[in-house]
This record gives structure tokens, C-alpha cells and sequence, in this order.
């Protein structure tokens, strides 16, 4: 039937046409989005897309590179030291209680969780700049250009990185809250608002990179400008954070702010760094040391597993005071020992390198207690895949209310490490099996040692105020005695003035 024949070529044909113009313009589509750049994508490979479209930086943890990018973002906020109270809040003492009284109220019947729910508020002091920009910029400006040690011969500018914590507390905090990523903490600005308030002045910078007579007039500069706020008073500092992460640092005032949260290294149980009473965990808290090496990941824990023929790495100073003197008994037990690595070093640009070689090389890291009970080489260890083993008697940990260290290292008393061959035979006879869960728990646990910019959720950052939340009801609490207690001794003395001021004008 050629009539049939036809139609059914004539029915085909449209559908044919059809499907080659659908497919030129797949072609033309395929073409165009090839060429052009994707609106959700960025030149910089550096920047990603937050959730509503803002562009943020990429996790960058190194902290010259954060910093390079944070005083590029933020050059134009550089003002004057003119910090300016209110009149209302200037000329009545009382008012800002008040109006803190009325905010925790509301929060009080509207939030079932308050106090213990999250966000916290923090209000962060807008501190003249020589507190702040000023110190940053000299240690950038200052960073590739000095050679300067400590003492005892350690790099000064690698000591401010390692105790870097203030930096990227606060440069996360005053970032626009758009390009942020952390839901436990949230910038308030009004100071009624506020849970907590944070003080953001560079302590260890100061110390580091100052002359000592001119660091400590800036830190008596600090210390007046901080406890004249309405706030301090009110509190007497109990909702105040300072970050004192170097045992040096702000050595010669803090006294007179001891009531403060001290963000720290350790507790420091030797006595040699804070007197008794100025730090305890009920108060404060403990954050790590900012990691000295390159972060291992899951994959390069992998790729150097078969290449950790060391059994036992360690490399820093090797006398040291205080609880640190265990280092030279445990040189003397271990060195020269089959498998055993032990190097004088600092922590230089020569010496980073040297250190994240060995850890990467070792299947355990010794990481002794240092002048205090704490030691920077820990927290190396664990983002380098090297299982720390711990010989700290007195040693206490950061976020141990959150972690478990006991999946991630091993804890050795002083009395038995060095006791002739008891560590290494305990080392030796650890099954395969449990260093490789070991490993594989260290894996997980590096992000909550890896500060960032932006800082991430459970990051140390994040962990900082986890950890403040649970310490937020005992803040409330002795704030509000010792309000209730200046109020008694105020209304005491004006009863004395009063009784005296009678007594004065019945002899008239």
C-alpha cells in the first residue's frame, strides 16, 4: 500500500524535526554553559557560596595567610581611640542592670531552655586600636623581617601563632553574621542583651613584640579602659572573657582581673604562672594550642601509614622547668633506644618542617608536660595521625567535657615511663588492631584542634562556647551575689554617712 507508505513518512517527519531542534538546542545550552561562568561559582577558587548566596572564604587555617586576608577586609574599619559611653549609661550607674534585669525576664518566659540554651550573646568591645588593629599590623608587618628568640631560643612570632587563640575567637566573632557558620554563638549590640563579653585585646602580641616598659603601661591602659565599663562594674568581670592564652601574657595586671573567664593553656597546678586563686576550671577555660604543623587528613593518614617505621618520636626542648623536668629523665631512659626518635628543636621554620616529618614517620609522639603541664607538640601529634602518648601527671585537657582523649592518645604516669624499659615494652605490646582504631578516631577528632577562618561547626571555636554555655548558670549565679553584696556594702556605708553626718551637726 504505497499511499500508507507516504502518510506514515509524513507522520514521522515532524516528530524527526522535533528531536533535531530539541538536540541543537541542548547542543547551543551545553555550548553556552560551557563558556560562561556559573553564577554560583567564583574566579577565586579560594571563595565558596554560603547558604543565602554570600560568599565566604574557604576553611583557611593558617594564621599569617587568615590574617593577610582579615587586615585586607577589614582596613577600612580602622578608626579612632575614641570609645564613647552613652550619657544614660555614663550618668546612671544603675540604669544598664535594669535594662539586662528586663532582657533576662523576657528570655526568662519565653525560652523553656533559658539559661542553658544556645546561642550565647556575646558582646564584644569595640576597643581603641592600639588594642587591637595595631598589634595585628606589627605582627604582620614585623613577621617576615625579625629573627627574634625567647630566652631559652624560640621563635618569637611561631610563640604569638601557637597562642593565637584571641585572633580567631574575635575575628570570627565581628565578621558579618551572613559569612558566619557557627549557631552556638551569636554578636549582640547592645550590652543588655549580652550572656557574656568579650574583651579583645592582643596580650601575648604585646608581650612579644613590645618593649617591656611600653607593654606594660599598654596593659595598664587596658586595664583601666576595661574595668571603667559599666558592664565590669556591674559584674565585677564574672561575664567578662580575656584571653591570656601565653602564661606570660598580662602577667603584671591580671590580678586585678581575676574574677574574668581566662581563656588558657592549662590550669597550671605548678604554681609558677598564676598565683593560687587566679585560675581554676570552674572559672576558666582551657583551649588548645594552635597546631604548629600541616593538618594530616583521613587520606594521608592512610597514604603514611606503611611508612611509620618509627616507633617513638619526639622532638623539642629537652630540659625544661618545672613539671617539664621530666624530659630529661625520659632522655636519659630513651635515648639511643631501638625505634626511638629524639630531637633538640624549636619550633622555627626548620624546625616545623623536621617535626611534621617525624610525626608523620612515627606511630607514637612522647608529648611530656612543658614548663606548665600542657605542651604545644600534643596537639601536633594528634592533626599529624601520631598517637600522643601523654606523661603530664597534672595535666588537664581542653573541651574535656565534650572529648574523650582516651580514643585518641595514651596516658602514662611519670613513675612508670620512666621506670628502665617499662614504656617501650607497654608500647610494643599495644595490638595492631587498637592503633589502628586509634588512628582512625584521630582522623575525626583533628576538626575540633583546627582553628579557622571562617570558623567551623565544631571547630575549637564552636567548642569554645559549648563549653560556656554549661559555665553560663554559675557565671549568672555569683554575678548576682556579688551584686547583691556591693549593694549591701553601699547601703551600709550611706547608713554610716548618714549616722555620722547627725552626729556631726547634734555637736554644731
Amino acid at each position: 500500500m504505497p499511499g500508507a507508505g507516504k502518510q506514515m513518512t509524513r507522520s514521522k517527519s515532524p516528530v524527526l524535526l522535533l528531536l533535531l531542534a530539541l538536540l541543537a538546542l541542548s547542543l547551543v545550552f551545553f555550548l553556552f554553559s560551557f563558556h560562561s561562568p556559573s553564577p554560583s561559582s567564583s574566579s577565586d577558587p579560594t571563595t565558596l557560596l554560603h547558604p543565602n548566596h554570600q560568599p565566604i572564604y574557604k576553611p583557611e587555617t593558617s594564621f599569617v595567610a587568615s590574617l593577610d586576608r582579615f587586615l585586607l577586609a577589614h582596613k577600612s574599619s580602622r578608626r579612632d581611640d575614641t570609645v564613647l559611653l552613652t550619657a544614660l549609661t555614663q550618668h546612671q550607674p544603675n540604669h544598664l542592670d535594669d535594662l539586662i534585669f528586663q532582657t533576662h525576664t523576657q528570655r526568662l518566659y519565653a525560652d523553656p531552655y533559658y539559661p542553658l540554651s544556645l546561642p550565647i550573646r556575646v558582646y564584644v568591645y569595640d576597643m581603641p586600636t592600639k588594642f587591637t588593629y595595631d598589634l595585628l599590623w606589627l605582627f604582620r608587618n614585623s613577621y617576615r623581617q625579625t629573627s627574634n628568640l625567647t630566652s631559652n631560643g624560640s621563635p618569637v612570632h611561631r610563640l604569638i601563632e601557637q597562642h593565637s587563640i584571641d585572633y580567631w575567637l574575635w575575628a570570627d566573632l565581628i565578621v558579618p553574621e551572613s559569612e558566619r557558620l557557627l549557631k552556638s554563638v551569636v554578636r549582640v549590640h547592645r550590652q543588655e542583651e549580652a550572656d557574656l563579653f568579650y574583651i579583645p585585646f592582643f596580650t601575648t602580641i604585646s608581650f612579644f613584640l613590645l618593649e617591656k616598659q611600653q607593654c606594660k603601661a599598654l596593659y595598664r591602659e587596658a586595664l583601666k579602659w576595661v574595668t571603667d565599663q559599666p558592664a565590669w562594674n556591674r559584674s565585677q568581670g564574672r561575664d567578662h572573657i580575656l584571653p591570656v592564652h601565653h602564661p606570660w601574657s598580662f602577667k603584671s595586671v591580671r590580678r586585678f582581673m581575676k574574677n574574668a573567664i581566662w581563656l588558657l593553656p592549662d590550669m597550671d597546678s605548678t604554681g609558677n604562672w598564676y598565683k593560687p586563686g587566679q585560675v581554676f576550671l570552674e572559672k576558666d577555660l582551657i583551649l588548645p594550642y594552635v597546631p604548629n604543623v600541616d593538618f594530616c587528613d583521613s587520606r594521608c593518614i592512610s597514604e603514611t601509614q606503611s611508612k611509620r617505621t618509627t616507633l617513638l618520636f619526639f622532638r623539642g626542648r629537652l630540659k625544661r622547668n618545672a613539671g617539664g623536668k621530666i624530659r630529661s629523665k625520659l632522655v636519659a631512659e630513651l635515648s639511643g633506644a631501638e625505634g626511638v626518635a629524639i630531637e633538640e628543636g624549636t619550633a622555627g621554620e626548620g624546625g616545623k618542617a623536621a617535626a611534621q616529618e617525624g610525626m608523620r614517620k612515627s606511630v607514637f609522639c612522647l608529648s611530656p608536660a612543658g614548663d606548665t603541664p600542657s605542651s604545644a607538640r600534643l596537639f601536633d601529634a594528634i592533626v599529624s595521625g601520631c598517637i600522643p602518648v601523654i606523661v603530664s601527671d597534672e595535666l588537664e585537657l581542653p573541651f574535656e567535657g565534650i572529648l574523650d582523649y582516651r580514643k585518641i592518645a595514651l596516658f602514662v604516669s611519670s613513675s612508670d615511663a620512666v621506670q628502665p624499659g617499662w614504656l617501650l615494652t607497654f608500647l610494643r605490646n599495644i595490638r595492631p588492631a587498637q592503633i589502628e582504631e586509634i588512628r582512625q578516631n584521630l582522623a575525626k577528632y583533628s576538626r575540633h584542634f583546627l582553628y579557622s577562618s571562617p570558623a567551623q561547626p565544631l571547630g575549637p571555636e564552636d567548642l569554645v562556647w559549648r563549653m560556656m554555655a554549661g559555665k553560663l548558670v554559675n557565671i549568672k549565679l555569683h554575678t548576682r551575689r556579688s551584686q547583691r553584696v556591693v549593694k549591701e556594702s553601699r547601703n551600709i556605708c550611706m547608713c554610716e554617712c548618714k549616722r555620722a553626718n547627725s552626729t556631726t551637726s547634734g555637736h554644731l
